[in-house]
């Protein structure tokens, strides 16, 4: 059973460990969020752009592409330069 008690204090402390770290490392990372807001960025386009490169790229693509289907069907797109050429296509 000692053993274990030792594994047990072992393990305890290295989650501490990390999850100090990872505090840490959040706290980088807002801090450099900030630094681009000051700079002029878009802090959510920033952030949804990190989302985006994370993604498998098929997954991502297939993804936009029903969104673009979704978004067309609701005539979100009608406004855009392509929207409105594939609108006059589809009416003529």
């Amino acid at each position: 059973m000692n053993d274990h008690n030792g594994q047990l204090k072992s393990i305890v402390e290295r989650i501490e460990r990390l999850a100090e770290e990872k505090d840490g490392i959040a706290s980088d990372i807002r801090d450099v969020y900030a630094e681009a807001k000051g700079n002029g960025f878009d802090v959510p386009a920033l952030r949804a752009l990190i989302k985006l490169r994370k993604e498998d790229a098929n997954k991502r693509a297939e993804r936009e592409t029903i969104l673009e289907t979704y978004m067309a069907a609701l005539g979100m797109l009608s406004d855009l330069p392509l929207g409105k050429a594939a609108m006059d296509k589809a009416v003529a």
